[in-house]
């Protein structure tokens, strides 16, 4: 990809490193308005998917809302209460976490991970990040009478319903299949189609499904990410935003307007992602006051903010 630098890393007065990455926004009509690199590209979104898989899963008759259709589109901290949540949607298709094919790992949050190893627990799938997303996608098979046991395979119905669904709300034929951290087959489209798949989302009209899961992202964005996790704090202090992170420095966000956000930076790296998200919804004109933490990472010194991690000067405009 033809990435440009989207982010300065500060240490005092000298810039001691940069983020390379490619950024655009979409138009309410799906067309980029704001470009850096070479948002044509192809990239794996990697999680930000997720939000796409559930409308897919929705559409292939799940019956989730409100928090635990939350939860399909996360990729959660391992909190309790995320766990708890996964547990329930197995239990809603007569499943138990036996038939979860994520991978075995240990919560993401940080503090979850901590009171995990505490009780002295290992890694188990329902606490991997996924969870909630494959069990979301057993009871979709379950609920069209699919089986289970090879629901990952790119060519299981639920897999194939699942790619028809991100290249239509993408607008673009997938351009490559792989295999996400979790197991789950994931779906290559550019970085200008995830934008405008999430500003649909964001904007659709009341009744539709895509609307169905947007509320839920905005209404518990404790269930899309966890405490602290910055999709979590964004979601909750701007209404009807949805915000979804990824692997490998991927970020996608909706807005209500019909605006879309999506970037990846190049090295992978996640201290970047919300600095330069922040600084393109400000170039949207979006009130992001409440979240201005957001804004900058702190550069330590010996335990003590010493400079920060900033957008470049090019994006921040």
């Amino acid at each position: 990809m033809g990435h440009e630098v989207v982010a300065e890393v500060w240490r005092g007065d000298f810039l001691e490193s940069v983020h390379h990455g490619t950024v655009v926004a979409t138009d309410v009509a799906g067309i980029p308005a704001l470009a850096v690199g070479r948002p044509g590209d192809v990239a794996f979104p990697r999680s930000s998917n997720k939000p796409l898989q559930a409308l897919a899963m929705l559409r292939a008759g799940l019956g989730l809302d409100g928090e635990l259709l939350a939860l399909a589109c996360a990729s959660h901290s391992g909190e309790d209460f995320h766990v708890e949540g996964a547990l329930r949607i197995l239990a809603s298709a007569g499943l138990g976490e036996d038939a979860l094919q994520c991978t075995p790992d240990l919560p993401l949050g940080e503090e979850a991970r901590a009171r995990h190893l505490a009780r002295g627990l290992a890694a188990a799938p329902k606490y991997m990040n996924c969870s909630g997303k494959h069990a979301a996608m057993l009871a979709t098979c379950v609920a069209n009478g699919w089986s289970t046991d090879d629901y990952l395979d790119p060519t299981h119905p639920l897999q194939v319903a699942t790619r028809e669904t991100i290249e239509d709300v993408a607008g673009e034929p997938v351009a490559q299949v792989g295999v996400d951290g979790c197991g789950a087959p994931i779906f290559a489209i550019s970085l200008t189609g995830l934008a405008r798949a999430f500003g649909r989302l964001a904007s659709a009209p009341e009744g539709t499904l895509e609307h169905r899961v947007a509320v839920a992202m905005n209404a518990y964005p404790q269930w899309v990410g966890g405490t602290g996790r910055d999709v979590t704090v964004l979601m909750d202090a701007l209404p009807g935003v949805i915000a979804k992170d990824g692997a490998e420095g991927v970020y996608a966000v909706g807005l209500p307007s019909g605006e879309g956000v999506a970037l990846k930076i190049a090295d992978g790296s996640s201290r970047a992602r919300a600095v330069v998200v922040i600084a393109v919804l400000k170039r949207l004109g979006v009130d992001v006051s409440k979240v201005e933490d957001l804004a900058t990472v702190p550069v330590l010194g010996h335990g003590r903010a010493v400079g920060a991690v900033k957008p470049s000067l090019a994006l921040a405009g």
